[in-house]
């Protein structure tokens, strides 16, 4: 089994429960496909640094996953058939981290 970090970024237009719904059904996706996911983050909507599909905003969420690598190619295909999905990046990692991502943390220090 390989480590993956997959951040999935949904269209503007989604609310946040409808962002949570996807973010779970990529989670049954990898178990479907044998994986596990060890972390889900849910950074909220950012600016993109261009135009996405006429979108000016994303939503992003970060999956830490655990999934056989001949299986990454049938999630990223799900991923690209999903229209809500308008891009997503899977990075092999050799361990998954339990400390929270540099967005997260970031995010945390705005809020104070």
């Amino acid at each position: 089994m390989a480590y993956y970090e997959s951040v999935l970024v949904f269209r503007q237009d989604l609310t946040e429960p409808q962002v949570k719904e996807k973010a779970e059904k990529y989670t049954d996706i990898v178990r479907e496909l044998g994986g596990d996911v060890k972390s889900t983050e849910f950074w909220g909507l950012k600016n993109l640094a261009y135009i996405i599909r006429k979108n000016r905003k994303a939503h992003y969420v970060m999956l830490n996953i655990e999934l056989p690598g001949d299986k990454l190619a049938e999630f990223e295909r799900r991923a690209r058939i999903d229209e809500d999905v308008i891009r997503f990046l899977n990075v092999r990692v050799d361990k998954l981290s339990d400390a929270p991502s540099i967005m997260m943390k970031k995010n945390t220090e705005e809020a104070e």
